[in-house]
């Protein structure tokens, strides 16, 4: 059987990308779902997102890891399935979608798409580090020495380490470039390795850098390994709301694949 498919990339976060309106796709084939993400035996991607029916909204986002598993909110891949939205002709300029962490809102401007995220009610500033869920878990840390530092090694270190264990977190490293400028890089859970960007990473950097004082701007540039992305937000009564993930996102090619 053959297996049409798009891959997308927002910033260096590549995804394959299906149309499962038809429910055609098998989700509980963990197995395979590694191997399309296989970027020697299969496609290559971070991750796979089946765009499906919803009975109220513009669409579902169903998001696996590259390890096969269904996984929490990516927000590249939510950026990147409202692009392939537009593609599909299901939404024109603005899109309403329901991903694992519930409802998006979400505008598309050429290759530019903004991404509502959830708001983040709490943020656990601790010694060393900051923690919050901006719709996955984020352990979030400076680091001076961010361009040799090896994100895998020590990143796994972290995501596996006390107080995260089995369940594990993404771990983020940054530095400060300027008032509202930082470079991160990230270790992603799942893809057990350092992503070339990761949206709800730089979301949580956004929120960390804020919260600890290091910026006092709340539109915010992240410089990724993949390139540049933006995370606007307001803060009232210590909640952030209004969040939103802003970078481009861009089909890479259309191909199949056996299946």
């Amino acid at each position: 059987m053959k297996l049409t498919f798009y891959k997308y990339q927002g910033t260096g976060n590549d995804f394959v990308m299906i149309d499962n309106r038809q429910q055609s796709f098998d989700k509980n084939n963990t197995k395979s779902i590694a191997r399309l993400c296989d970027r020697r035996f299969g496609i290559g991607a971070d991750g796979l997102i089946l765009l499906e029916n919803h009975p109220e909204l513009n669409f579902k986002m169903v998001y696996f890891n590259a390890d096969g598993n269904e996984s929490s909110m990516c927000g590249n891949g939510g950026r990147c399935i409202t692009a392939f939205a537009n593609h599909l002709g299901i939404i024109e300029s603005k899109a309403s979608f329901e991903a694992v962490d519930g409802l998006h809102q979400a505008i598309i401007d050429d290759e530019i798409v903004k991404l509502q995220m959830q708001d983040v009610i709490s943020v656990e500033r601790h010694n060393q580090h900051v923690f919050l869920n901006t719709g996955s878990p984020h352990h979030v840390q400076m680091e001076n020495n961010i361009n040799e530092l090896e994100i895998k090694t020590v990143g796994s270190k972290i995501r596996y380490g006390q107080p995260y264990n089995e369940a594990g977190t993404n771990v983020n490293f940054v530095k400060k470039l300027s008032e509202d400028i930082f470079k991160v890089r990230t270790y992603e859970r799942g893809v057990e390795d350092e992503t070339l960007s990761c949206g709800t990473g730089v979301t949580a950097v956004a929120i960390a850098m804020f919260e600890t004082g290091e910026t006092q701007s709340n539109l915010i540039t992240l410089e990724t390994e993949g390139g540049k992305l933006q995370v606007s937000f307001e803060k009232n009564d210590g909640i952030f709301s209004n969040i939103w993930l802003i970078g481009p996102a861009v089909q890479v090619f259309k191909g199949e694949i056996s299946w």
